[in-house]
């Protein structure tokens, strides 16, 4: 497709410095490292960029305590479902001696009753 205005070489090269001056015109106008403005505007970045570390280090500082607050909570818990675990284990071996010694007591009355049976028996024998 053709352009409508058909530029010459000549024309074009034209255009190309054209362009080239204009861009360097801008450079030169741009304000310099050194310039009042050029380092009041570094300033006011770097008191922003100073401005958000310390707010993202305080953020850090919150999540870490929470992390803390958290697994202090959990170690709680964990402490407290042990205890109860422990004093569920006691309670379950106190009923289980409690029962032995039951058992141990009944056994015991019975071979009383079966020895002063015996003894009987054996009084009457005689």
């Amino acid at each position: 497709m053709r352009h409508a205005t058909d530029n010459g070489f000549a024309e074009r090269r034209k255009a190309a410095a054209e362009a080239k001056q204009q861009l360097l015109k801008k450079f030169e106008t741009a304000p310099k490292p050194d310039d009042p403005e050029m380092l009041a505007r570094r300033e006011e970045r770097l008191a922003i960029s100073i401005a958000r570390e310390t707010r993202r280090a305080e953020r850090e500082r919150l999540k870490q305590q929470e992390r803390d607050r958290r697994l202090a909570e959990a170690a709680a818990l964990a402490e407290a479902a042990a205890a109860e675990a422990k004093a569920i284990a006691e309670a379950q071996q106190a009923e289980m001696n409690g029962r032995i010694a039951r058992v141990l007591a009944d056994d015991a009355d019975r071979k009383a009753e079966r020895d002063r049976r015996y003894a009987a028996r054996k009084a009457r024998q005689r």
